[in-house]
């Protein structure tokens, strides 16, 4: 009876051990299609580095005067960050561009009103001309006062062509304080420092009263849309492709994330993010891949953050 049992339980012990082998399996192509890679996080379009713009007045360096915002206040696009000691005196550029057009309407309209009285009087000559012509044709007049009147005529014109001209060169002389006041305001903006996008500031690299460096005034990032920034080993590189899921992890997360791979990048670089194996090679060359989270509010203030990354399977696969 015991033969019995052992000969029926013996079947059920090979399908369990089957199915054990099986599993196993299974989870092993699963690793074995999984590529695993250390990352960072990072908002969309990576940091911006806002600085101000270089200007005529800022060839020596630029000093800021004042600061709008903090670390981790969330700006709008188009807001004011700073401003540069320049602003005061583009300002007063602005104002002296101001006077400077006003001064050369008023010569403009003196100008015309030259022209106005030359080309009046002009004609008035003229007409005196025509009179003393008709009359030195019926004998009424001498030739010596027909002669003066027409060349009073003539004079006329060439003052009026003249006085034209100039209401000419005033009206082009407004132009071109029009122009300059034009300039004037668009270099006065340069001092006033806004936000490109709107995003998070992420640190602040000047203080008002110091000369802004290389590094700019602030950083910005686009926290709303966050990626983990995958370095994948080139000899693994062909196993990844746009469309794959991929998940994201760090204690410092709370919780695991998830993401799809958005693009690869066309550059092979060396490794940036070391982890903690000290038979990692140090000098390994990697392709970097951007992976959009699928919730990037828990990754929003972690930007630079060292992640662990595990892309999966291609769809379809």
């Amino acid at each position: 009876m015991h033969s019995d049992v052992r000969d029926k339980a013996a079947p059920a012990a090979r399908v369990m051990k089957a199915a054990a082998v099986l599993a196993a399996l299974f989870v092993s192509s699963q690793a074995i299609a999984q590529v695993a890679a250390l990352g960072r996080l990072e908002p969309w379009q990576g940091t911006l580095k806002i600085t101000a713009p270089i200007t005529p007045e800022s060839t020596g360096g630029t000093v800021l005067a004042k600061l709008l915002v903090e670390r981790g206040d969330n700006v709008k696009a188009g807001q004011l960050l700073a401003v540069t000691e320049a602003a005061e005196l583009m300002k007063a550029q602005v104002e002296q561009a101001k006077v400077e057009r006003e001064y050369q309407r008023r010569m403009a309209a003196a100008a015309n009103s030259e022209a106005t009285s030359a080309c009046v009087q002009s004609v008035v000559a003229g007409q005196v001309s025509k009179r003393r012509q008709d009359l030195l044709a019926r004998k009424l007049s001498s030739n010596e006062d027909a002669e003066r009147a027409k060349g009073d005529a003539d004079a006329g014109k060439a003052a009026c062509a003249a006085a034209r001209a100039n209401a000419s060169a005033a009206a082009a002389a407004v132009s071109v304080a029009d122009a300059q006041l034009n300039r004037a305001a668009a270099v006065q903006q340069r001092a006033y420092i806004r936000a490109p996008v709107a995003g998070r500031i992420l640190d602040i690299n000047a203080r008002p009263g110091e000369m802004i460096g290389p590094k700019g005034i602030v950083e910005l990032g686009q926290v709303n849309r966050m990626y983990a920034i995958a370095e994948v080993y080139e000899t693994d590189i062909g196993r990844v492709s746009v469309g794959q899921r991929a998940t994201v992890t760090s204690r410092a997360l709370g919780r695991q994330l998830g993401g799809v791979v958005e693009r690869i990048r066309q550059q092979v670089r060396k490794l940036d993010q070391i982890g903690t194996d000290p038979a990692a090679r140090k000098d390994a060359r990697i392709v970097e891949v951007e992976i959009r989270l699928d919730d990037s509010a828990p990754a929003a203030g972690l930007t630079n953050l060292q992640v662990e990354v595990a892309i999966g399977r291609r769809p379809g696969r």
